[in-house]
């Protein structure tokens, strides 16, 4: 065997056996005409997904893994950043581990897992291009502190999870750059716990 026969292997490993702790926690979200991602992150079945996916509704509905169709509350969300939580009050999903956004280096491996298109749980892969960028949000205000992504993000990707090789996840997919290739951002998961908290408390 061949020395890059063995880094693929290694990679290729590492990318499946991460998507593989992953995927049974993210989920499809389905509201009106559109579509977009999810995924499970506490034990009581609170979800973190795109405030633009899921618009100005109240409730939605999530598809699991195994196909189950779920209603979903929205209970709360934030354009400046992007970001809404959902829960549901039946699932049997797990819930997803927190990475450290902070300790990301460019160039480390991470992989997203989303419903691009609808083509449910479809697993890309790529490295940190960079961070720390700035993005104009749909509201107009700037959000910062972004990581920018070489994995491949479709319509349909947001609000799903980035991940890194020991599968846990550091960002929530948010944006491509139209016209673009390769670039393609995600809310670091240190920033949405913070707003997670205050969006738990305050709706």
């Amino acid at each position: 065997m061949t020395a890059d026969t063995e880094l693929l292997d290694a990679y290729s490993q590492a990318v499946t056996r991460a998507a593989a702790r992953i995927a049974p926690s993210v989920v499809n979200v389905e509201i009106g005409r559109g579509a977009g991602s999810g995924f499970v992150f506490t034990p009581d079945g609170l979800i973190l997904t795109n405030c633009h996916v899921v618009g100005e509704a109240k409730h939605v509905n999530v598809i699991t893994l195994d196909g189950e169709r779920l209603r979903a509350d929205v209970i709360g969300a934030d354009p400046h950043t992007d970001l809404a939580v959902l829960r549901v009050s039946s699932h049997a999903s797990p819930a997803v581990p927190f990475g450290d956004s902070a300790s990301l280096m460019p160039g480390q491996l991470v992989i997203a897992i989303g419903n691009p298109f609808g083509f449910q749980h479809t697993v890309t892969a790529g490295v940190v291009s960079a961070l720390g960028r700035g993005l104009r949000a749909r509201t107009g205000r700037v959000m910062e502190n972004l990581i920018q992504t070489d994995a491949a993000l479709n319509p349909g990707n947001s609000g799903g999870p980035l991940i890194t090789s020991a599968g846990a996840v550091v960002g929530v997919n948010t944006a491509v750059v139209l016209g673009g290739q390769g670039i393609a951002f995600a809310v670091p998961i240190n920033t949405a716990q913070h707003v997670v908290s205050a969006l738990l408390r305050d709706g």
